[in-house]
């Protein structure tokens, strides 16, 4: 898989992402609807990412879990565990549950699912991806994230990945990595995408 790595800042110690998502992308008229269509030239990850989010291809969690294993884990310091960033959108299969998984079985480390968990939103509360701003996202996330502390069971401090799809603003990694902060049993934080 072809990447172009990017690395993210914010609250956590180093983080890449693989690709950008988007290449090119040209609307090409609109359909019956009214609803603009595009021609939509992606990256291999994002094509990737494309297609196990909103066509259901679970495969494509292997070649980004390895494509993150062979480009960014070495860029990284040692760490104990993979955590999936929760999802926003209820599935019954989660697309970063099956890349993170996958990912800690090629590593041969723990992973920490449900360690993290994301209390839903009030009803009538615009989804985070609908907001302008990075502050006002990050006012929406406030507390939505909650900690099990239940899942790591033996005592130490670890290094954890935290692994989501796709980086914007930034604001539900800074959230999530907050929380994790707080946790006496997590030293440092890395963060890997698939795409920004």
């Amino acid at each position: 898989m072809e990447v172009n790595l990017r690395e993210l800042h914010g609250n956590w110690d180093k983080g890449f992402a693989l690709h950008k998502q988007v290449l090119k992308s040209v609307c090409i008229g609109h359909y019956d609807n009214g609803r603009p269509k595009f021609d939509t030239e992606r990256s291999e990850p994002g094509e990737a990412l494309f297609r196990l989010k909103y066509r259901g291809d679970y495969n494509q969690a292997e070649p980004l879990a390895q494509a993150m294993r062979e480009h960014i884990v070495p860029a990284l310091s040692d760490f104990a565990m993979v955590i999936p960033m929760p999802a926003t959108t209820p599935r019954p299969r989660q697309p970063v549950d099956e890349i993170a998984e996958k990912l800690a079985v090629k590593l041969g480390l723990f992973y920490a699912n449900g360690l993290l968990t994301k209390m839903p939103p009030p009803p009538g509360t615009p989804a985070i991806k609908d907001l302008a701003t990075k502050a006002e996202k990050a006012a929406a996330l406030a507390h939505s994230f909650v900690l099990n502390p239940a899942i790591i069971t033996n005592d130490g401090k670890w290094g954890a990945l935290l692994v989501d799809d796709l980086y914007d603003s930034g604001a539900t990694l800074e959230a999530a990595c907050a929380i994790l902060r707080g946790y006496a049993k997590i030293s440092q934080i890395f963060v890997a995408t698939c795409s920004w």
